[in-house]
């Protein structure tokens, strides 16, 4: 037997049937899902509701030209109301029919319309023209049903589903929030009434109460909904209640036919609802960018205030006056670097890359670039932030050019105040002395003892010419480094001169007055006058000994404190050499006694020659004795000092020549990274992070480094022979380490943004990012290397290649850079939305006016963004303005183009 389908059911027809030309129909078989369920047997029920839906259905269209049908298989038999319907629903012109009465020109109708049913892509197998006119009620059926299902169903699409999918989606979703209704099919589902209740309801809740309809009564609702559709929606009754509930199943033609009406009844409001959403959808993203916009404009204000209001503080070069102040200055300095600056750091980072991210959204939405206010640029916050590394850079070199020059004054000035109070008690009663008229009554061989006396002091006053000069030039070497207490300096070097002075004239007035008395002097103790000369040296040389060894000292390094110790032991040499010396004066003294006692000759007082008496020498002597082992103890101090120093240089070169090489290796890696990238942007993003983690916990050994540099500037070093990285440098390459892969995850986290709004496969991201790392040298493409790169992926000649440089390079700085490459892919290969599709979204919200009223924006959109639409659409000024009307045609394009929102 041949298996004939119907519009309505199957049945089996015989083999006569089949060869003599009987009815068959061909119908997708998608639109025939459940049909084999009845045991292939017509049920009779269904025909009843199928001839009374098709015929409301037929009559719906036909009387839109004055006519309609009684009977369908009947009043369809002459082809003339067929090609009628056809020609009202599809809206276009078929042949002109034949007028005649003979069943040849019936015939020939019927074909004209089965042709042209067949013209629309329509497969009809098995059916002929002749069924239509012996009036088969089957073979009419099925070809009505097959009109509905090109004409009313077939163009019903959801979500890329089928016409009778598509249809059944739309009424899950407009029907999901209703209790008690469940689609899930065309015909149980709708028995009880409610789903068409909910669908009337949904769409024009103001004809129906919906939660005054009950589930046991189905009668009612079905009725109800009935005579709702066609005195408010001009949908005509198609089918009885009585016969839907009667029925087990109702048939599934019949309730499609019907639902399909519902659809395009409401297909206006379908529009709206997809113009909404499209509207939101760019709202949302306008309002996002905008909030971006203020973080980015506060986040770069707060970076460039405090810029402002650090770099003043940097550049005060004020000076201070002691060593604890500028102590002070220096360690106020270390905290702004570990406290102040390394947040500050961060804010910089993240500021470019809320930047980099801003920019990609507006360029993925289509949306015109992110111009900051003025001064608020990235260029311009990196010229301050430049600025001010500047002023620290210059700021840290004042303070330990301080520091230096304030140690030096401390040590002159002490060196200063030593020798002037040595000097100054030298001096002591000189004056007096000097001016004496003892020699007026003086016998000749006192005269001669005081003319020796006097020879004596000439030669301790130019021994201390010496210290002078010293005390002078200590002097002018703290005016010329600006000591704060120059002026108590000066006026004791001037007293200290003007006293020097006097004592040379005189001693040269008092050498004058002797010499006229000379003639007279005969006698002098020759013994006397050798002690004197010897003593006075020898007392000269134990002061500057002891000067010497009471000396202040600064050394920086190991070798200078060393140099100290050798010289001091060179003058320890020469003390056994110096105490024959001492006893070789002494031995004077006591010939001189030997000779007195031996002679009986009484002596009335000391040597006439010299105030340096044996005791003095011996005093000064011991003296000499006790400083030298306090000098050895001050200079292995000292020595042990440097000996730390140095342990400080080496063990801060130690991790230095570590870290330096490792952060110079992971930038490289880094750059090596941003190249060979491999796998899914999701793995190379989950890669890149773990990669920035252990970056990060690599940062104690920066902190150690900080502590050691620390150490090392308390402890006043200034320099480091054991390494050439300071702890300047370090912080910068630890700073541009850090900053380097964030900017990398972030290229990686705008390049999946890109991909998930513009649609590229993970295939084409990988291929564009081969094709680019091919030609990429220097992490950009220069012109010539992009075109390879273009003509790589297929695109050729010279026009194309100027027309996609002005797109990728509109400054013309001749480098392309990936994102820039990207985005020039996905807009070749990808669609987004454009001005006039959120203008064509307003215009069906505003039902095709030009301008659209606050009320509809409030009915139509989620609150937030009416109340965002109202508060920045001008007052429209059209010619068919009226009161209220807002221009959605200027916003809509202010969304793309030049804009003050």
């Amino acid at each position: 037997k041949l298996c004939v389908l119907q519009p309505f059911g199957y049945y089996h027809a015989s083999n006569s049937q089949a060869s003599s030309g009987g009815p068959a129909i061909y119908m997708d078989p998608r639109e025939q899902e459940n049909d084999w369920d009845r045991d292939l047997l017509l049920d009779p029920a269904w025909e009843k509701q199928q001839r009374k839906t098709f015929t409301a259905w037929c009559n719906s269209h036909l009387r839109k030209a004055g006519t309609q049908i009684e009977n369908i298989e009947e009043d369809f038999r002459d082809g003339l109301k067929l090609m009628l319907l056809l020609e009202v629903i599809s809206g276009e012109r078929l042949p002109k029919p034949e007028r005649g009465k003979m069943r040849v020109h019936k015939i020939n109708n019927v074909n004209k319309a089965l042709d042209y049913i067949a013209g629309k892509g329509v497969k009809l197998v098995s059916i002929g023209a002749e069924e239509i006119v012996d009036g088969n009620a089957k073979m009419t059926l099925g070809m009505i049903w097959t009109i509905i299902l090109r004409f009313a169903i077939q163009d019903i699409s959801v979500e890329e589903t089928s016409a009778k999918e598509g249809l059944l989606l739309w009424c899950q979703r407009k029907t999901a929030p209703y209790k008690n209704v469940n689609v899930q099919n065309f015909h149980i589902s709708w028995k009880d009434g409610l789903a068409f209740n909910a669908l009337i309801h949904r769409h024009r809740p103001e004809l129906i109460d919906y939660d005054k309809l009950r589930k046991d009564d189905p009668l009612t609702n079905l009725n109800n909904a009935f005579e709702v559709a066609e005195k408010y929606l001009d949908i005509p009754k198609m089918m009885d209640a009585e016969d839907i509930v009667g029925t087990l199943r109702p048939d599934e033609k019949a309730i499609m036919t019907y639902v399909s009406c519902f659809y395009h009844a409401f297909s206006g409001a379908q529009k709206a609802e997809t113009a909404a959403n499209r509207i939101c959808k760019v709202l949302a993203v306008n309002q996002e960018n905008e909030h971006l916009m203020e973080d980015y404009e506060k986040l770069a204000s707060d970076l460039l205030d405090w810029i402002r209001r650090t770099i003043p503080w940097l550049e005060n070069r004020a000076p201070e006056k002691t060593m604890a102040e500028m102590q002070q200055k220096l360690e106020d300095f270390r905290g702004y670097r570990r406290v102040h600056k390394p947040p500050k750091v961060q804010e910089k980072c993240q500021l470019e890359i809320n930047f980099n991210t801003l920019q990609t959204k507006l360029r993925l939405s289509n949306r015109p670039a992110f111009m900051p206010s003025e001064g608020r640029m990235v260029s311009d916050i990196n010229g301050s932030w430049h600025n001010l590394e500047g002023a620290e850079k210059g700021y840290e070199e004042w303070m330990l050019n301080e520091i230096r020059r304030l140690e030096r004054l401390d040590h002159l000035a002490e060196k200063f105040r030593q020798k002037a109070t040595i000097h100054e008690s030298w001096t002591d009663g000189k004056e007096a002395m000097l001016t004496q008229k003892d020699y007026e009554t003086a016998s000749l061989s006192e005269v001669k003892a005081l003319l020796r006396k006097h020879e004596a002091f000439e030669s301790d006053l130019a021994a201390h010419q010496d210290r002078v000069e010293q005390i002078a030039a200590i002097a002018q070497e703290l005016n010329e480094l600006d000591y704060y207490d120059s002026p108590s300096v000066n006026a004791r070097c001037q007293k200290i001169c003007e006293q020097w002075d006097a004592l040379g004239s005189l001693t040269q007035s008092r050498r004058e007055s002797l010499e006229r008395t000379e003639k007279q002097l005969e006698s002098i103790d020759e013994l006397y006058l050798e002690y004197a000369k010897r003593a006075a040296p020898f007392n000269n040389w134990m002061e500057g000994a002891m000067e010497d060894l009471q000396d202040m000292f600064i050394v920086h390094n190991i070798e200078e404190i060393q140099g100290l110790i050798t010289a001091h032991e060179q003058f320890k040499s020469t003390l056994p050499e110096a105490n024959k010396e001492r006893e070789a004066i002494q031995a004077i003294q006591a010939e001189v006694q030997k000779i007195a006692q031996y002679n009986g000759i009484k002596l009335s007082g000391g040597n006439p020659y010299t105030t340096i008496t044996p005791k003095t020498i011996d005093n000064k002597w011991d003296k000499v004795e006790q400083l030298v082992p306090q000098r050895d103890q001050a200079l292995q101090e000292e020595l042990a000092k440097q000996q730390s120093n140095d342990h400080l240089r080496r063990k801060f070169a130690t991790q230095a020549n570590i870290v330096g090489p490792w952060i110079q290796t992971k930038m490289e890696e880094i750059g090596r990274i941003s190249i060979e990238m491999n796998g899914t942007l999701e793995d190379q993003l989950v890669n890149l992070r773990e990669y920035e983690q252990s970056i990060i916990e690599y940062k104690p050994n920066i902190d150690q480094l900080e502590g050691d540099h620390q150490l090392i500037q308390e402890a006043l070093i200034f320099d480091n022979k054991y390494t050439a990285y300071t702890m300047e440098h370090l912080r910068v390459g630890w700073e541009q380490l850090l900053t380097t892969i964030a900017r990398t995850i972030n290229e990686i986290e705008n390049q999946i943004l890109t991909r998930d709004a513009k649609g590229i496969s993970q295939e084409q991201l990988h291929e564009y990012r081969t094709s680019f790392n091919h030609f990429d040298k220097v992490r950009g493409l220069m012109a010539e290397e992009f075109k390879a790169c273009l003509i790589s992926l297929g695109y050729d000649g010279d026009a194309e290649f100027a027309r996609i440089m002005g797109i990728v390079d509109p400054n013309n700085s001749g480098v392309v850079t990936f994102q820039a490459f990207i985005d020039f892919m996905s807009r070749e290969t990808t669609d987004t939305d454009t001005a006039d599709q959120v203008i064509a979204s307003f215009k069906i919200l505003a039902a095709d006016k030009n301008f659209i009223m606050a009320e509809e924006l409030r009915r139509e959109l989620p609150p937030d963004q009416a109340e965002y639409c109202i508060a920045r659409m001008a007052p429209y000024s059209g010619p068919d303005a009226k009161p209220g009307a807002l221009d959605y045609m200027s916003f809509s394009t202010a969304l793309y183009g030049e804009s003050d929102l």
